[in-house]
């Protein structure tokens, strides 16, 4: 142990070497430097606050818009379906005028050139194949008075008076068939075919 080194305590009643306990104590910041430091933070902050509420306020915008749009499409959706049923009925109405005013002209030119009707009653009848079955067909009863001079069918077909018939109207009966020739019916299957084609092109 001859490597052993004696330690001596330090005097007591010995000054301090200041050399030792000087340390640098921080100066205060200087007035000018406090007010830059304020001023980099005021900046700092305000430049946050910026960034947030302009993120906030174009959140806020962007759910306004949002909201005002599914508004204003809720109102023009509100104006649009009465607008589609009106214009349903509309045309409803107008295929009944249309209807109506065609059948009115219709029974009148049945009237006044019953051929037109005893064309008409030839065309049904050949339809279901009269030539080989039994038909029998309805018509008003002035109809019958009008056509019977000028319809010539085979045996097998027979006129009957239907009180419950319109002029011009005309129903047909054979085996297993029967055809609705009134004229509301003639009528409404035109107008349906004329929708339907004017749908198709649309």
């Amino acid at each position: 142990m001859s490597a052993a080194v004696r330690w001596l305590a330090p005097a007591m009643d010995a000054a301090p070497d200041p050399a030792r306990f000087e340390e640098e104590i921080p100066r205060p910041p200087s007035l000018q430097e406090i007010q830059q430091i304020a001023e980099d933070a005021r900046r700092e902050g305000h430049e946050a606050g910026l960034e947030a509420g302009h993120a906030e306020g174009y959140a806020q915008g962007q759910a306004e818009v949002r909201r005002l749009t599914a508004q204003i499409e809720g109102i023009l959706d509100n104006f649009s379906r009465p607008l589609a049923r009106l214009e349903d009925e509309v045309v409803a109405a107008l295929g009944d005028l249309a209807v109506r005013i065609a059948g009115s002209l219709v029974g009148r030119a049945y009237q006044a050139d019953p051929m037109l009707l005893s064309e008409l009653v030839g065309e049904a009848v050949d339809a279901v194949g009269g030539a080989g079955r039994d038909v029998e067909v309805r018509l008003h009863p002035d109809d019958i008075a009008a056509l019977t001079p000028v319809l010539s069918l085979m045996p097998a077909t027979r006129l009957v008076a239907d009180h419950a018939l319109a002029r011009g109207d005309l129903r047909l009966h054979a085996e297993s068939v029967r055809i609705d020739g009134t004229l509301d019916a003639r009528l409404r299957g035109a107008l349906e075919t004329v929708i339907h084609r004017a749908g198709a092109r649309a």
